[in-house]
């Protein structure tokens, strides 16, 4: 449960973070700065869940593997996100890209 608990809520704050950043993407009518402050609501959100997902994974975690962890959640939820709301596709060198990014992962969790 140590390891489960500050992923799956760095699974959720990405999610909800992920949509504060591009919700408005499709959405071109209403002003910049409005988008800016609903976006600020919806970060805050990201925020009580991030803070206590990093307190408690530092428990078990490294900061290393902690932000390891965070970017590649971030990679693979952004790409659920491009492809079911924004529907853009996914191209092979998307793939390729993230590949990478997982041996950097094999690499900051290999131990000595």
């Amino acid at each position: 449960m140590k390891y489960v608990q500050p992923v799956a809520m760095l699974v959720l704050s990405n999610i909800i973070m992920t949509f504060a950043w591009y919700w408005h993407l499709k959405i071109k009518q209403m002003p910049t700065f409005l988008i800016i402050l609903i976006s600020w609501g919806i970060a805050f959100f990201e925020y009580c869940l991030v803070i206590p997902a990093n307190r408690i994974g530092y428990e078990t975690f490294n900061a290393a593997e902690l932000k390891t962890i965070q970017e590649s959640v971030t990679f693979c939820v952004f790409m659920a996100f491009s492809v079911l709301y924004l529907k853009e596709e996914l191209r092979w060198n998307y793939f390729v890209g993230f590949a990478f990014i997982v041996l950097g992962v094999f690499f900051v969790f290999l131990k000595k």
